[in-house]
């Protein structure tokens, strides 16, 4: 009996035993596996990674696999970076080729404007200076919106006084609120966020912008401001038109335009690059509204980096 008992405690031991050294194998194994992938996923983040010869005795299955899809992930990239230089070019050649032509067609209109033409001409030659600006105004925002999206144009928010933004802008719309005969006023620019001076004051133009043409002559556009924890919000409201409730997801489309506002000009594009702009940030922008009452849209930038 005691001759079994001890037979079967040295078999136990030796199963324990062999058992042990299979569990720091396999340890030791694995570790050398997931080492391997992730210098190979290293070498993939900072774009050297290269192929190597893998035997399956000495590097598992997965590593195999991981190694093909790394290539065809760098493959990729390399595609999309050569997609995206694309389309830099073409964005650049369409700016360069509609410059000139559109620049000629302003100056003409306005040394036509200069001439003494008959009465009966006169309305031809503000329709096409008219629709002239329109369409320079569409063809510089479709090549910002490009720009924005394509990376060529690189956002680069910091920290810094919101007052040198309100000034940007003020100094843009003061003079198209005074000849509409809106009264344009600023509550508060004492504060700091982080933002892009240049691409935020662009964005909160278009929107001060789009409050001024949608208010009626008599009214009145404010910029007000509040900090929170985290954002810091711009109000810009008016007393104009107003946006009807089902139209406010629809108004920062591209393009989009409410069948209410079509005999007022506009492109439809300013709201879309204003949020696209203020997005790209860590911000957000949202609008709240009643028919005939007027519109407030809040721009969130965030207090930090």
């Amino acid at each position: 009996m005691n001759k079994w008992f001890l037979f079967l405690l040295v078999l136990s031991l030796v199963f324990f035993a062999l058992s042990l050294v299979l569990a720091v194998y396999t340890a030791h194994k694995n570790t050398k596996i997931m080492n391997r992938l992730r210098s190979m996923l290293d070498m993939a983040g900072n774009g050297t990674f290269s192929e190597s010869v893998f035997d399956e005795s000495l590097l598992s299955a997965v590593e195999e696999k991981m190694a093909d899809y790394l290539s065809s992930s760098e493959v990729s990239a390399k595609n999309l970076a050569q997609e995206r230089d694309k389309i830099k070019a073409l964005i650049a050649d369409i700016s360069h080729q509609t410059k000139t032509p559109i620049s000629n067609i302003l100056l003409y209109s306005q040394l036509l404007k200069e001439q003494e033409l008959p009465e009966e001409s006169m309305p031809c030659v503000e329709a096409l200076s008219a629709q002239a600006q329109k369409l320079a105004f569409l063809i510089d925002s479709l090549i910002k919106t490009s720009r924005l999206e394509s990376g060529v144009f690189v956002l680069c928010p910091k920290m810094q006084e919101v007052e040198p933004l309100f000034n940007k802008v003020l100094a843009q719309a003061f003079s198209q609120a005074k000849e509409k005969g809106v009264l344009l006023t600023v509550e508060e620019t004492e504060g700091a966020a982080c933002f892009d001076l240049k691409w935020t004051a662009e964005a909160l133009y278009n929107i001060v912008d789009n409050a001024i043409k949608y208010t009626p002559g008599g009214g009145r556009v404010r910029l007000s401001t509040a900090r929170y924890e985290l954002f810091f919000r711009i109000d810009v409201s008016d007393n104009g038109i107003g946006i009807a409730e089902e139209e406010q997801s629809s108004i920062f489309g591209r393009f989009y335009r409410s069948a209410a506002v079509h005999d007022i000009d506009g492109v439809g594009i300013g709201l879309y690059l204003a949020r696209q702009i203020i997005a790209g940030q860590g911000g957000y922008l949202k609008v709240k509204s009643l028919l005939e009452e007027g519109s407030t849209f809040s721009v969130f930038l965030p207090m930090g980096q």
